[in-house]
């Protein structure tokens, strides 16, 4: 068994730190739904152990549980222990796809697909061809027919942007003055592909704070939908394609929750040896939330930021997306954002950090619970009054659009990015 265990094993200290106390149930997303065992961190961690000792194989069943997880940390978060079961989780999703493979359609876009930028393109523009053939929502959101079950009845999906992001940002945007640094901004999947607009605001942040901008035409998705689905094979050669993209730049500078973090773990999960590990730390190390840096690196003084004028009067909310906070410990910097902004009006909604129930593919393939947990989102977006919820995940922003749609709520979700400008220095 030692052999196809080799993921595993790397967190076996991790998976022999769980208690088995349960606390993680009254946490757990999925359990709250389900009240099955095998859907709770303590029973995922159990079923892990049993592979490690020889009692388990790594059967269907096996990955069928183990899949059933929005890796959302929440468990780790109130953990007594602090178990990383979303190390576990991750490791032993790989070393089943090591040994048995993905379902073919996944493999399918994970190896062909994502990896190539133009393909991936293609494959959306052909899309967006009969999209038109969609009911309308509301803007730019259409709602998927019921026999297309497999990606969730009546699900709302956003619209493919008319050009994507790579087609209209130009590759260098110089500093007004001496740039601070050079930043290689990292767009992200659904920035490049579905909001674009959202791309360019935060691109003319950035060189407003006196940072030159590249976007490097050779970067590719994050990787974090391959790896964390446990396919680390193709993961690899995605990380690498970006790593060997943003060698010579300063910082890099993502506004998608699950990029950052997907890109900050490539040395948690991918890296095979010592110098690999290395490389990909010098990398990670780089990695900047778009709130991060603007707060924390750039030390932006309150008074540079300008609220859009078509917020004015505007009460806003905002929601923490897990690989945001849990992942990355950033809760602070786009409050303090949020809050500088003269004429909006910002408010805390109730358990801000709830997830919402997205976890990348898992909305697909759960969608029935994904549904049912974003609900419990919603109430708290509308018991705080707000016009609109914040967020900074485009991910999130499909997932929340999707559940106030279903609810029948009138309150728009943006992109934090979206809000406000910078005045130029003054130098």
């Amino acid at each position: 068994m030692a052999d196809n265990l080799k993921n595993i094993r790397k967190f076996q200290s991790d998976v022999e730190q769980c208690m088995k106390c349960g606390f993680c149930g009254y946490f757990c997303p999925i359990y709250r739904e389900e009240r099955q065992e095998k859907g709770l961190a303590r029973g995922k961690d159990q079923l892990i152990r049993y592979t490690l000792e020889g009692e388990q194989d790594l059967t269907k069943g096996f990955y069928q549980a183990i899949d059933n997880c929005l890796l959302c940390k929440t468990c780790v978060q109130y953990c007594p222990a602090k178990t990383r079961i979303d190390h576990a989780v991750t490791a032993a999703r790989g070393d089943y796809v090591a040994e048995k493979g993905l379902p073919l359609s996944k493999s399918f876009v994970f190896r062909y697909i994502l990896p190539n930028r133009w393909l991936f393109g293609v494959a959306l523009r052909i899309a967006s061809w009969f999209q038109f053939l969609l009911p309308r929502g509301e803007g730019r959101f259409r709602h998927l027919p019921q026999f297309l079950s497999a990606l969730g009845a009546g699900r709302a999906v956003p619209a493919i942007a008319r050009k994507f992001l790579r087609k209209t940002l130009p590759e260098r945007t110089p500093a007004p003055a001496e740039p601070k640094y050079r930043v290689g901004f990292f767009s992200g999947c659904a920035t490049e592909y579905v909001f674009p607009e959202i791309g360019h605001m935060m691109v003319d942040v950035l060189r407003n704070l006196d940072c030159e901008v590249v976007f490097d035409k050779r970067q590719g998705c994050c990787g974090a939908p391959v790896y964390f689905s446990g396919d680390f094979r193709t993961g690899k050669k995605m990380a690498e394609k970006n790593v060997n993209a943003f060698e010579d730049y300063d910082y890099v500078v993502t506004g998608c929750a699950t990029c950052s973090s997907g890109l900050s773990e490539y040395p948690v999960y991918l890296a095979e040896t010592p110098e690999e590990k290395e490389r990909f730390e010098d990398f990670s190390a780089k990695v900047k939330d778009f709130n991060e840096f603007v707060i924390d690196v750039l030390a932006t003084a309150p008074d540079r930021f300008e609220l859009n004028s078509r917020f004015k009067g505007k009460t806003v909310t905002w929601h923490d997306p897990c690989h945001l906070g849990r992942y990355q410990g950033i809760t602070t910097q786009p409050r303090e954002i949020l809050k500088s902004l003269d004429g909006l009006n910002f408010v805390e909604m109730p358990n801000a950090d709830r997830c919402c129930g997205l976890g990348g593919s898992f909305s697909i393939t759960h969608y029935d619970v994904s549904k049912r947990i974003a609900g419990h989102k919603v109430e708290g977006i509308t018991a705080s009054g707000a016009d609109a919820v914040v967020t900074a995940c485009p991910g999130c922003m499909i997932q929340l659009r999707d559940a106030l749609s279903r609810h029948e709520k009138a309150v728009e979700v943006l992109h934090i990015g979206q809000l406000f400008t910078v005045r130029e220095s003054p130098t």
